[in-house]
């Protein structure tokens, strides 16, 4: 073979390592009172960066669900095959109880524990976090119906995967979907006309079209249609009490930009059975619960996919030499690897603090905080996600651009979150809804971040600019992304002030409040410690 042949200078993959190594994860897990679940997370963490993980999350995305609306002899059967790596995935998620298993556990910083999972499995893949995020979302909804919940709860929180069509009581576990977007009303759920038909026997039938339901081969699904008593939250099994197949119809698989794994689909309620969650007329306020949980994984999501592209970049920006040294020691991309940590750290760190706020429910405080916490860092976090994957992707040049990378896929994943549970507007209006309705929320966001009162002069400055903006209500909404994003940046500096690492906290502020910064990443002012920042997201 002639030299030319040769292989040199190419990256050795990205293998064999802990992905739960993350200081700024751990960091948050302990301030959570959930350091007891390291040992898990760690072992967790090892098998995520395993060759046959990262395997079984290239194969699932390349081998997409199929649609069987019928089988051979034409029977309706309204079934969804996926790869049998999928099933491996989604059994790891559930046998370590990355869904709904938190709401049973009585351990302090339970919630904390399982995003810490969510956060550290969802680099692997992250199509499978769906049906995962939905299942833990939907037990905090189920219990406006106590009869419900006390049959279903135990299933959704049960650490064994049991796939398959059969009636949820015969099954050792659950999985929960969500079902509310229609194709006339999007976002504007109170614009469904699916309609729910009160039955003698309690339940309600139910008949309409729902736009897009992920994860439809899952147990059970809450949805919201049109009683006589106004719009109301439904739970429908697939599998009806008598063993029959509820009747709803997979009319589709999406085709989708990401998330491709996943199977999203448009489905008929065909005079399907249904029971109320809730009161008539009350769903969103019964649903709502269920959203918000969902919201924080869409951060922990992005959270997520922004950690595994800054290590990677800097993984591939260690190895890869280029005009006669490593490329992490070249000053530019030192500049750009350390601003792409900055974002990542100041992510993770600020979703966790919401996780940890979940497991303090009886604390109004914390949930004043929690409820607008949340609604500006979904808007935040998801919304910076996509510009901080093609960030890294380009630090691996042309090679980035090949799906043998991984870093396409990592692309084309980043914007869903920010979709997902509501697009960046719905999350921005939102975040003033929260500030309009509960005016407590607003004192206890400001109570967390002035903990970091004095620690540095650029964020104090943000802070007393933040509440300048609030008292100015002219033309609100339309200025309400930018009043927004400037409230998930002193969150997030105030966090990272207090329990980031010096060099990052020094960073962050220096950059997004100090006004030394550009439009792009790697614009980071001179002075900044890149050495010790990049060093947070290297593989040893």
């Amino acid at each position: 073979m002639p030299a030319t042949h040769e292989v040199t200078n190419q990256v050795p993959p990205l293998q064999g390592h802990d992905v739960a190594d993350d200081p700024a994860l751990l960091a948050g897990l302990e301030r959570a009172g959930a350091g007891w679940a390291s040992e898990e997370l760690h072992e967790l963490g090892r098998l995520a960066g395993s060759e046959q993980a990262q395997e079984w999350g290239r194969v699932v995305n390349e081998n997409e669900p199929v649609l069987r609306t019928h089988d051979r002899y034409g029977h309706r059967i309204d079934e969804v095959e996926f790869h049998p790596y999928w099933h491996d995935l989604m059994t790891v998620a559930v046998s370590h109880g990355l869904h709904g298993t938190p709401w049973q556990d009585p351990r302090e910083g339970a919630h904390a524990a399982r995003a810490a999972k969510f956060y550290t499995w969802g680099q692997v893949e992250a199509g499978h976090s769906c049906p995962i995020s939905m299942t833990y979302a939907a037990v905090p909804a189920l219990r406006a119906n106590p009869e419900l919940a006390a049959r279903y709860e135990p299933l959704l929180a049960a650490t064994e995967y049991d796939f398959g069509l059969r009636e949820p009581d015969s099954k050792r576990g659950l999985i929960a979907g969500m079902s509310m977007t229609e194709k006339q009303g999007g976002s504007d759920v109170r614009a469904n006309t699916t309609t729910a038909v009160p039955s003698a026997d309690g339940s309600y039938t139910l008949v309409g079209h729902k736009w897009f339901t992920s994860a439809p081969m899952s147990d059970m699904f809450l949805t919201l249609a049109q009683a006589p008593g106004g719009l109301s939250c439904f739970l429908l099994p697939r599998v009806l009490p008598d063993g029959s197949r509820n009747p709803i119809r997979l009319q589709r698989l999406k085709d989708k930009l990401g998330n491709r794994s996943n199977a999203s689909s448009e489905i008929e309620y065909d005079h399907a059975v249904g029971w109320l969650v809730g009161e008539e007329g009350r769903g969103v306020r019964t649903i709502i619960e269920m959203v918000n949980n969902t919201r924080l994984d869409c951060t922990l999501g992005s959270a997520s996919g922004m950690r595994l592209g800054a290590v990677r970049a800097v993984h591939h920006a260690t190895h890869r030499h280029a005009f006669g040294k490593a490329l992490v020691d070249q000053p530019l991309m030192a500049n750009v690897l350390a601003d792409l940590v900055v974002e990542s750290e100041a992510a993770t760190t600020v979703a966790m603090r919401l996780a940890a706020a979940g497991d303090r429910r009886d604390d109004a405080q914390e949930q004043a905080f929690r409820r607008l916490g949340l609604a500006v860092s979904k808007y935040w976090v998801c919304k910076r996600a996509p510009m901080h994957a093609a960030e890294a992707l380009e630090c691996f040049g042309g090679n980035g651009y090949v799906e043998e990378s991984g870093m396409p896929r990592l692309y084309r994943e980043a914007p869903l979150s920010s979709i997902w549970e509501g697009s960046g507007n719905v999350a921005a209006l939102d975040a003033l809804r929260a500030m309009g309705k509960q005016p407590e929320s607003v004192a206890a966001f400001f109570a967390e971040v002035e903990q970091a009162a004095g620690g540095d002069a650029r964020l104090d400055d943000a802070v007393d600019r933040v509440r300048k903006e609030l008292t100015d209500l002219d033309a609100i909404e339309y200025r309400a992304r930018r009043v927004v994003e400037a409230m998930a940046l002193v969150l997030q500096g105030s966090l990272l002030v207090r329990h980031g690492h010096p060099a990052v906290a020094d960073a962050f502020c220096a950059s997004r409040f100090g006004g030394d910064w550009g439009i792009a990443f790697g614009t980071l002012p001179a002075g900044v410690d890149t050495g010790a920042i990049i060093e947070r997201a290297a593989v040893h």
